[in-house]
């Protein structure tokens, strides 16, 4: 694959086992490391993309953000400005997922919908979370290590486990 058309990127070692797509909008100083596959999505201004990260068409990740590695963020997420993703961190788009339609055939584009997420300005999201669709995690909260949220996270709050909960609220 040939980068001369990602031209705002702080190339990076091994730079040459990404997959990054045509349709992939880069912002300025976009850092991307090594086995990383981008297509269709938005990447902002001075963001970190860490090793074998997946971003997914429709997916758009703000301004100074850090996604760290083995991350996978699908179709459907909004990440704002100057949030922290840890290592491992899964979103889901799809309350129903299967394999095949009502008639029998393999599911395609058409036979589901997409239900957005949102991590909104300044958040952290811990390693090892899972977060289903249709969830907004609140400015400035913070989501523990290793927990499944199936619910908002209010804004300036601490939640965690599985399923994640209120612990307490984000010290300002």
């Amino acid at each position: 694959m040939v980068l001369t058309y990602v031209l705002n990127i702080r190339m990076v070692e091994q730079m040459e086992y990404c997959r990054i797509s045509d349709d992939v909008r880069l912002g300025k100083n976009t850092q991307i490391f090594a086995f990383v596959n981008l297509y269709g999505c938005i990447i902002d201004d001075n963001t970190k993309i860490g090793t074998f990260v997946e971003i997914q068409k429709g997916s758009k990740v703000g301004k100074n953000c850090k996604i760290s590695s083995h991350t996978f963020i699908c179709e459907g997420v909004t990440i704002e400005d100057n949030v922290f993703i840890g290592h491992n961190v899964t979103f889901i788009n799809d309350k129903y997922p299967k394999a095949i339609s009502i008639g029998g055939e393999l599911q395609t584009e058409k036979d589901w919908e997409v239900i957005p997420t949102v991590i909104e300005n300044g958040a952290s999201i811990g390693s090892g979370v899972t977060i289903l669709c249709g969830v907004t995690v609140g400015r400035h909260s913070i989501v523990g290590a290793g927990s499944l949220v199936t619910k908002d996270v209010p804004v300036g709050e601490i939640w965690a486990g599985n399923p994640a909960r209120f612990i307490r609220k984000v010290d300002m």
